[in-house]
């Protein structure tokens, strides 16, 4: 075994609470389970109001660490995070529970990366055709690095499951701040097998949105060498994505290509159609920072058996007719008692940080995790000790505990109240769930596009 130390590139912030981040994040969610379902999203004056709640419960006041008289941010403007998720709260209270907590509170390292921001680097995968996928602070997102273009350049990539369309910005890029940030770019004066087409695309997610043309290039992929791959190149992209505080360059879709946009294969797609790998699957191991191992990975054409326990390894058909990665859920549990919940599915998405359920059930929920939901969100004691489980093909998941307590409500106080990782959607219906990272980090994932089905297993504790 061999041992080496965590590394974190910071990106000081001072503009923003990481609380209204996380409101963001609950933002983000909530737009984004309604374009996946494909219902009207929330009113932008429904999400400002929302981030306007929350920086009044904040510890030193509205907007916290900007000046009252500048504390006017509203969604949309300023924020670093594309993984920003907004849920409508659920308007009652769910009653306490006998549940207590014995931990010991959300880790230092985490509160840290949730003030600071910035990427702990991947170690190094020794699977074949495998990406490591870097930390976005307090597991936000799960970025790689590839190569683009001749000379070949790095960029990092933020790698999700719930979209289908694959991008960096262009040299051409704009926002409404002007250039688009401290990123790495493509085009004809970096890359001399660069083509760009007149054919225009463009990208809403829940939060920010992108546009440009689609181009061709070669790609690198973990050794993997895709020669004049169709993509895009964004010349235009809001805040969400342009800002110096974004972690990554651009973005890539791995849902199935029928969801994309721009109407071209995924870059997963291409590598099994021209034979570089023997089938169109991404599986993932999602990584915690709280763990110290940033050992997560995305892997091409198969399964790293090393990742997993092989006898605990299901496959359930893809329910979702659109191209998400929906699977059907066998039941829902709260220290092994049934919640009574049933006929329920679960988006499965990388690109997701919370679980975003519907109000009915995320009060069960929470009344059975010994936490609340106000108008404002759904809080757990950051000491829980309380055990969700997932079901799916007669296999139950469990959450690990740190990953239902998120955030302190107080930064100050990291035995107090915690944001949940489980928050009320009022978006899509009322069986379907949005299940982010706060799951997934606690089970390994695979998709499969040519069969159409969803692969989970249990992580390798060795």
């Amino acid at each position: 075994m061999v041992t080496v130390p965590l590394k974190r590139s910071y990106v000081p912030r001072t503009d923003i609470h990481p609380q209204l981040l996380l409101q963001q994040h609950i933002n983000r969610g909530n737009k984004r389970l309604a374009r996946m379902t494909g219902r009207s999203e929330p009113a932008e004056h429904e999400l400002r109001a929302e981030m306007h709640k929350r920086m009044y419960l904040l510890e030193s006041g509205p907007g916290s660490r900007v000046k009252s008289s500048s504390a006017t941010t509203e969604a949309g403007s300023n924020f670093s995070r594309r993984y920003l998720r907004h849920s409508k709260p659920a308007t009652e209270a769910a009653s306490n529970s006998s549940v207590t907590g014995t931990g010991t509170g959300v880790s230092s390292l985490d509160v840290q990366a949730a003030e600071n921001g910035g990427l702990t680097a991947a170690n190094k995968p020794t699977a074949n055709n495998t990406l490591g996928l870097a930390i976005e602070a307090d597991d936000v997102g799960y970025i790689a690095t590839i190569q683009i273009g001749t000379p070949p350049k790095d960029f990092n990539i933020l790698m999700d499951s719930g979209s289908a369309d694959f991008w960096v910005g262009s040299e051409n890029c704009l926002s409404q701040q002007g250039g688009c940030g401290n990123h790495t770019f493509l085009g004809s004066q970096s890359s001399s097998s660069f083509v760009q087409s007149n054919q225009n695309f463009s990208v809403t997610y829940g939060s920010g949105a992108v546009a440009g043309v689609l181009c061709q290039d070669n790609v690198n992929m973990a050794g993997l060498q895709l020669n004049n791959h169709t993509f895009g190149v964004a010349n235009e992209e809001t805040v969400q994505f342009s800002s110096n505080t974004v972690s990554f360059d651009g973005l890539m879709g791995l849902a199935q290509s029928t969801l994309s946009n721009q109407k071209v294969p995924t870059p997963v797609e291409s590598l099994a159609s021209q034979g570089l790998i023997s089938s169109a699957i991404a599986s993932f191991k999602i990584s915690r920072l709280a763990d110290k191992l940033n050992d997560g990975q995305v892997t091409f054409g198969g399964l790293d058996s090393t990742k997993f326990i092989a006898s605990s390894l299901v496959t359930i058909p893809n329910v979702n007719q659109l191209g998400f990665w929906e699977g059907a859920m066998d039941a829902i549990t709260v220290n092994g008692q049934s919640s009574g919940l049933s006929g329920r599915t679960a988006i499965l998405d990388t690109g997701t940080t919370l679980i975003i359920a519907p109000q009915a059930d995320t009060l069960a929920i929470m009344t059975m995790l010994g936490g609340q939901c106000d108008t404002q969100q759904c809080t757990v004691p950051c000491t829980t000790n309380a055990s969700l489980a997932l079901s799916f093909g007669n296999a139950s998941f469990t959450i690990d505990p740190r990953d239902i307590a998120v955030l302190p409500v107080n930064l100050n106080d990291p035995t107090g109240d915690c944001t949940a990782g489980i928050q009320a959607g009022t978006i899509g219906t009322n069986t379907e769930w949005l299940v982010g990272d706060v799951f997934l980090k606690n089970a390994y994932f695979s998709a499969d596009t040519q069969k159409n089905q969803i692969s989970l297993a249990k992580l390798s504790t060795t």
